[in-house]
């Protein structure tokens, strides 16, 4: 990957958070033009953390998904789309009993393009009122991303009949798949 979040043939990487990194790779893992993603940690001043530190709140890191994706197939606004309707932006520190910095609404931007179509996607949410609070989504330069421990890779999908994942996971892929139908992966 080169430094501006682009990998080879044509691939783009967003990174951002917005509560659980469980509900956010459950979601976009199930997008068309998603290749992959990879949950971790970003935003924080500790190196090379640890669930557990994340868990403390102390670290500044967030816990986030790393999405590479094909552009031809599905833009960056297309992933803000999704990003924006499956958790809420107006929230400061949390998602819903998920409580802490480590849960904040973030999107770590790679390029300035990126930025940009951030920008736009918070201004035009915001005009059109569409959460009636305002947006308190940080949009920040992408730093180092820390992938999490492999357990958490793909955790809904192996384990769908958890607790957590069947009240709080599962309606937010519910809503994605009903309201993006048409963007499934077959």
């Amino acid at each position: 990957m080169s430094a501006n979040g682009e990998t080879a043939g044509a691939r783009e990487v967003a990174t951002l958070g917005g509560g659980c990194f469980w509900c956010l790779e459950a979601v976009f893992d199930g997008l068309t033009g998603v290749d992959s993603v990879e949950s971790g940690y970003s935003g924080g001043h500790l190196k090379n953390p640890t669930y557990e530190d994340i868990c403390g709140g102390d670290t500044g890191h967030a816990e986030v998904v790393r999405v590479t994706f094909d552009p031809a197939v599905v833009t960056y606004r297309d992933i803000l789309d999704v990003f924006f309707a499956i958790h809420d932006p107006t929230t400061l520190n949390a998602q819903g009993n998920d409580i802490g910095t480590q849960y904040r609404s973030v999107i770590f931007f790679h390029t300035p393009e990126q930025k940009t179509v951030a920008e736009e996607a918070i201004r035009r949410l915001t005009a059109a009122r569409a959460y009636g609070k305002p947006i308190v989504t940080e949009l920040v330069p992408a730093p180092v991303f820390y992938q999490a421990e492999p357990y958490h890779q793909e955790y809904f999908e192996r384990n769908p009949r958890q607790p957590y994942c069947q009240y709080v996971v599962s309606p937010k892929v519910a809503k994605f798949r009903q309201q993006f139908a048409a963007r499934l992966k077959k």
